[in-house]
């Protein structure tokens, strides 16, 4: 039977947890979700990925599922939330969807337990063709400090869109060069998908350095240069 257990990677006594959730199509070993996790464990954070009710079934019987209703997509990260309570600062996020899902929990999160920061990777502002239809107005008001990096040509949210928004002032807006949802660059642009990855990842490990207070106002240092992963995922 196929494992629906979230995946962890990165050493137990990383300074901070960052729980990544995937995005509506793609499950959490997807190789964008892989390169994530593994280039932050990498850095000496501890990664865990899980799915969503309707993604772990579908790992069970291989059979398509639309995305679960936003209550049970809120529920099912507010459970993973809970597992990892009491094991220190805890950064939330995800690719497209599940970050959008934890940027709606985020403040809820940080006023009750050890959640301090919010990962988006690749925000989806508005559904591809419909800037009218903005998921943004949560976004105007949020307290905790949260990053999103968007590819600059990103149908879910272009450049040119997204830098008119009236975002909240912690929320720290980064660019990935020519990317699209996925990061993917243009060929023209000289860049590799593999390029934009780390590029993300670098900027991720540099927002969690930068987070120094945790909930509890107790600080946390950055891992060490020479901090390597352990236990990683397949």
């Amino acid at each position: 039977m196929a494992d629906t257990s979230p995946l962890i990677d990165g050493p137990a006594s990383a300074p901070a947890t960052v729980l990544l959730a995937h995005g509506a199509g793609a499950p959490m070993d997807s190789p964008f979700m892989a390169a994530m996790a593994l280039g932050l464990a990498q850095r000496g954070w501890r990664v865990v990925r899980f799915e969503f009710p309707y993604m772990a079934q579908r790992r069970l019987d291989g059979k398509q599922r639309a995305p679960d209703r936003l209550p049970k997509l809120l529920d099912a990260f507010r459970q993973q939330v809970a597992a990892l309570q009491g094991q220190g600062p805890l950064v939330i996020g995800g690719k497209s969807m599940g970050g959008r899902i934890a940027s709606l929990l985020v403040d809820e999160l940080a006023a009750h337990g050890d959640v301090c920061g919010c990962v988006c990777l690749g925000y989806p502002f508005h559904p591809p063709g419909k800037p009218e239809q903005l998921r943004t107005q949560h976004l105007e008001a949020l307290s905790t400090p949260t990053l999103i990096l968007q590819g600059e040509r990103d149908s879910f949210g272009k450049r040119s869109e997204v830098e008119g928004y009236p975002l909240s002032s912690v929320i720290d807006v980064q660019w990935i060069s020519a990317g699209d949802h996925s990061f993917k660059p243009t060929r023209s642009s000289g860049l590799s998908e593999a390029d934009n990855w780390v590029d993300a990842v670098q900027r991720t490990d540099r927002f969690l350095a930068g987070l120094r207070t945790a909930p509890s106002n107790r600080g946390f240092q950055p891992p060490s240069a020479n901090s390597t992963a352990s236990n990683p995922s397949p």
